[in-house]
């Protein structure tokens, strides 16, 4: 499994994202045609390089879904929070700038216009479910790998992007988790069970089945007049 770094005639390129006043370090690949793009927001202790994320993000360009890995902290609060780790679990400044890429997003050429849908892994699911449930008129579809929606517990009944909940199935604790979560949110929203996973997908082929669960989930609502507002 090794992602690349292009599909067809999308190139990755690497852009500066300003999210109110803080710059953050992406990496965007908009295939031609696009129906949509997605956000990935990583777990505490990763970064846009996850090789997880970049192999979800690479089966997402094979279905003409425009991507966008961003590190939610700068270079300084990712050395700081190495130290304390108190940075990673403060989720409402995570949230607020995914919001503030959602800006650039409609500010920049490439991707004005184009639906959003939201990847979040671990910590970074529970920063992408408070930004949808702050941003409704925004983001159209969430899928979470791994999820702290308990991060999110307040925010989870005003979601209303379908969401998309992947969990392996020996991620016992997790898997609570999500299930709570599933009974608060009001959204349309579905709990995957990964068999054989656990909570990083290192087992062969489980990443595999995530990928392609996130595929269809986002084709399905992307760019297809099926968002936020018409699902629910």
């Amino acid at each position: 499994m090794t992602p690349s770094t292009h599909t067809a005639d999308a190139t990755e390129r690497a852009v500066v994202i300003d999210a109110g006043g803080v710059a953050l370090e992406a990496d965007l690949t908009v295939p031609p045609d696009a129906h949509g793009l997605v956000m990935f927001a990583h777990g505490s202790g990763s970064s846009r390089h996850s090789f997880r994320n970049r192999y979800v993000a690479d089966e997402l360009l094979h279905g003409n879904l425009g991507t966008l890995l961003l590190d939610l902290l700068t270079p300084a609060e990712e050395q700081a929070d190495r130290q304390t780790r108190h940075i990673r679990f403060d989720i409402g400044l995570l949230a607020d700038r995914l919001i503030g890429a959602m800006r650039w997003l409609d500010d920049n050429d490439d991707t004005r216009g184009l639906s959003v849908g939201l990847f979040g892994a671990s910590t970074g699911a529970g920063a992408a479910l408070v930004a949808a449930a702050r941003r409704p008129d925004r983001v159209d579809a969430i899928v979470s790998r791994s999820g702290r929606p308990d991060l999110a517990a307040e925010e989870l009944p005003h979601v209303h992007a379908p969401t998309l909940l992947i969990v392996g199935s020996r991620d016992t604790v997790v898997i609570e988790m999500n299930q709570q979560a599933l009974r608060r949110m009001k959204a349309p929203v579905r709990l995957d069970t990964i068999a054989g996973a656990t909570h990083v997908f290192e087992e062969p082929g489980t990443l595999e089945q995530v990928a392609q669960l996130a595929r269809e989930w986002f084709a399905r609502y992307l760019g297809s007049g099926a968002g936020a507002a018409s699902a629910g």
